[in-house]
């Protein structure tokens, strides 16, 4: 049925022998599409005309979108594709790779990406050159740490399988690096992108070029070493295991050992000092010569992780609570983000410093904006275990791992989530007699 904004229908259109699940009209307004569970599509002009059907999936259609650019239209179905027509009617492929329903469909707001959502609890990045984005089956076992590298055309996953894998962002696996012979439990690139280290079970920590040489070995840890990572200056390593911080030059020189229990480390962005923590208790700042600044409280049972915003002015605490805490790197407490159903494990800043991911058992990513507000919730995991999370180099995407062994690509467009947010409260904020004023024009310069 078509309707006018004040309640009054126009018409009705009617076509499908069965139900209809999905509507949508095309970015000029000038074509209606329907998704039914007769297994077609069907195309109409807004006076009621059918224009043509679409036919070719084998089950119900369960959802229907344009291209922004009104050069195509995609259908998902219940039977696990999703199809991309052009306007006139012809089938120009079929995306295969959900194990259940497809429910849901969007395109990016260039048109060359279209994203899928299924029942079988994934989200698929597909691009339009018919090439799969977004969902990595990375290892054979739990994915520990993954990284992008400083020019975001790498990509690489450390996992329980004792490998080290590099990808292309598009998914293509480009080498493994094969060396320790135990877990990998961390891997970073340098701050140049010129070598890679990784941390393992095995007591090691590795130096690799990313052509897949081995540069060197670490020795020094008398258990399992559960992180490393490079100074933001390029000119230190810190890896963190067995009741101590090692710190080292990266040609190997031993630097010295800074005691107490961790299996995580941060570095501030000026290489000046670093926060460790055990995962339970307290977290603590110090100076690189062991110098204690000041202790993050430990919220629960404790800090699951820490992330330095890129200015250094402000520390990210995962904690055993279900909220993510904001502090002054001083300790001041500054706010709480409050909306995880679990434990929070892994946070992370955008390079710019403006957003905040934050990664829960709860099998949930939360996007946050630096004051508190929540931008964006991405689902994509039944394995709540564990979640690690990190932006690429230019904030445009967001990888984050489980131990299901996959690593998964989010696309993101802050200005197209601002829209999104905008166009949904839009009408709520223009017409609630109850708000402040100037919370009535809080998306006035967000185009429609």
């Amino acid at each position: 049925k078509l309707w006018k904004p004040d309640g009054t229908l126009i018409r009705t259109l009617q076509g499908h022998n069965r139900g209809l699940l999905k509507v949508a009209f095309s970015p000029d307004s000038n074509t209606l599409a329907s998704a039914s569970f007769d297994n077609t599509v069907k195309l109409w002009k807004p006076d009621g005309t059918l224009i043509r059907t679409l036919e070719g999936h084998n089950d119900g259609v369960y959802s229907v979108a344009f291209s922004p650019n009104g050069e195509m239209i995609a259908s998902a179905s219940w039977d696990k594709t999703v199809k991309l027509w052009k306007m006139d009617g012809s089938l120009e492929r079929t995306f295969y790779g959900h194990r259940s329903t497809v429910s849901s469909l969007a395109f990016s707001p260039d048109s060359k990406t279209l994203a899928s959502a299924s029942t079988d609890t994934t989200v698929k990045l597909w691009k339009l050159d018919n090439t799969k984005e977004g969902i990595i089956k990375a290892h054979r076992d739990t994915v520990n740490s993954v990284a992008f590298s400083p020019n975001g055309e790498m990509i690489a996953s450390a996992g329980r399988d004792k490998t080290i894998k590099l990808w292309k962002p598009d998914g293509t696996l480009i080498r493994t690096l094969k060396g320790h012979s135990d877990s990998v439990n961390s891997v970073v690139f340098s701050p140049n992108g010129e070598m890679i280290a990784s941390a393992s079970s095995d007591k090691m920590v590795k130096l690799w070029k990313p052509d897949g040489t081995l540069i060197r070995t670490l020795k020094g840890h008398s258990d399992s070493v559960d992180s490393v990572v490079f100074s933001p200056n390029g000119e230190m390593i810190a890896s963190a295991g067995s009741g101590v911080i090692q710190l080292w030059k990266p040609d190997g020189s031993f630097i010295r050992n800074l005691e107490g229990y961790v299996s995580y480390i941060v570095f501030s962005p000026d290489s000046q000092m670093i926060i460790a923590s055990a995962g339970w208790g307290q977290g603590l700042l110090q100076q690189l010569d062991g110098t204690p600044v000041t202790t993050l409280p430990a919220y629960g049972y404790g800090v699951r992780s820490v992330a330095f915003s890129p200015d250094g002015q402000m520390i990210a605490l995962g904690s055993s609570e279900p909220k993510l805490s904001l502090l002054k790197p001083d300790g001041t407490f500054v706010r709480d983000l409050q909306g995880h159903d679990d434990d929070v494990n892994s946070v992370a800043f955008s390079p710019d410093g403006q957003m905040i991911a934050s990664a829960s058992r709860d099998g949930t990513v939360k996007l946050w904006e630096r004051n508190g507000a929540l931008l964006s919730t991405l689902k994509g995991y039944t394995d709540h275990e564990q979640i690690i999370v990190d932006f690429s180099p230019d904030g445009n995407s967001l990888v984050w791992t489980s131990r299901n062994g996959k690593v998964i690509l989010w696309n993101l467009n802050l200005d197209y989530l601002l829209l999104r947010g905008c166009n949904w409260v839009r009408d709520y904020l223009e017409n609630n007699p109850n708000i402040d004023e100037s919370d009535r024009h809080l998306c006035d310069n967000v185009n429609k």
